[in-house]
């Protein structure tokens, strides 16, 4: 019994020093980005070229109205809004079509796909090639469907273009649920996991060696830069297009940027095995793309080590030590959350920083969970991720 408590102690050690150290990166890359974000909000809004807006949609869902009508009411000089879905009945289609009616000085378009091709595993993608060969201009922003944004979004995401060296810019969100204070618990937690969890490994990376990849919820990309890295139809063979696209431009020395604007992302009111289901796919996504990288993050979670603590206290006789232990990890997770949400303006600041540990101790579950099958289910099918991040054809 000896031996084992102390595995138990040691395990529980490691862990809690490398979650502390990972606790102050985060705190000292969340400063760095604020730095930058209050010089960006000062910067003077000279570039408006004009621009095609890209946003591929498949169906609806609650609070998506208000989030199409975020872009209709951009304060931006000469842009285009396009949208994509596979058939004209596609009710996300139909929504923005009807949206774009009470805002008939927006220039919009309303285009249709079909089905994706057998090449095309990633259906975004195939829109997205769609809206390529409609689009007007050569400077694009691409965004999903579930992202709100600020008047100000255009003007600020392009101003990243105005260096001509930029292969992309993409920019990190605040995840919101969408009914507010009557979301479920599990909404929240995942909101909040987008929020902090996210953004902490985004800006440490930013900061250790600079951004290698893109996040897809919302990007400022040239034309070029598609095709500079394959093409539409290579992207397509990926689940994690977004990574793909920013990790090859950044190989071939362009330039990739992790933008200072904060957009909303909006988070549904799922049950919680839904949820559960929806971020382990995207924890297989990461796991297939940066294997060593994300194998690493596993020794940036906290709260795991602070219950082993607390195990290891009452089982050894220490129990004050043990929930001490705990606590300070707890305390740990709080500091990390409150400096991320508090650089990005979270107006539910404190309730979020409050439910963050138990966010983290998902998190935990879902990293260990992503190591179990390469298969993943989305919107009715079974795919299969492999190696470097391809889907393989679904059954």
């Amino acid at each position: 019994m000896g031996w084992l408590l102390r595995v138990l102690f040691y395990v529980a050690l490691a862990g809690s020093v490398t979650s502390s150290i990972y606790c102050l990166m985060v705190v000292a890359a969340a400063v760095r980005f604020g730095l930058r974000k209050r010089r960006d909000e000062r910067a003077s809004e000279d570039f408006l070229p004009p621009l095609s807006v890209l946003k591929p949609l498949h169906g609806t869902e609650p609070g998506m109205e208000r989030n199409l009508e975020t872009f209709f009411e951009q304060d931006y000089p000469s842009f285009e809004l396009l949208f994509c879905a596979r058939h004209a009945t596609d009710q996300g289609l139909i929504l923005a079509e009807r949206v774009g009616q009470r805002y008939p000085q927006v220039n919009a378009k309303y285009v249709t796909c079909g089905e994706p091709m057998p090449k095309f595993h990633n259906a975004k993608v195939f829109s997205l090639e769609k809206l390529d060969s409609v689009a007007a201009h050569e400077l694009y922003i691409t965004s999903d469907a579930d992202v709100r944004v600020a008047p100000n979004y255009l003007r600020r995401m392009v101003q990243n273009l105005k260096d001509p060296k930029l292969g992309i810019a993409s920019c990190v969100y605040l995840g919101t649920a969408y009914g507010g204070e009557g979301s479920s618990f599990a909404a929240k937690l995942d909101a909040v996991g987008k929020s902090v969890e996210m953004t902490s490994g985004v800006l440490v990376a930013d900061m250790l060696e600079g951004t290698k990849f893109a996040l897809g919820a919302t990007m400022a990309v040239p034309k070029k830069s598609f095709q500079a890295v394959g093409g539409f139809a290579e992207l397509g063979q990926f689940y994690a297009d977004d990574f793909e696209l920013g990790n090859r431009l950044a190989k071939q020395g362009q330039g990739v940027k992790m933008a200072t604007h904060i957009i909303k992302l909006m988070v549904q009111d799922t049950p919680f095995w839904l949820s559960f289901r929806n971020q382990l796919r995207w924890m297989q996504s990461t796991r297939r793309s940066r294997p060593w990288g994300h194998l690493g993050s596993g020794l940036t979670f906290a709260m795991p080590f602070g219950l082993l603590g607390l195990v290891w206290g009452l089982a050894s006789g220490h129990a004050l030590a043990g929930v001490l232990w705990l606590l300070g990890l707890v305390v740990n997770r709080w500091l990390q959350a409150g400096t991320i949400l508090g650089v990005m303006g979270d107006p539910d600041w404190l309730r979020n920083v409050a439910i963050y540990p138990l966010r983290d101790m998902l998190g935990s579950m879902l990293w260990l969970g992503s190591y179990g099958g390469e298969k993943f289910y989305y919107r009715g099918k079974i795919y299969t991720l492999k190696p470097g991040g391809r889907v393989e054809a679904p059954e």
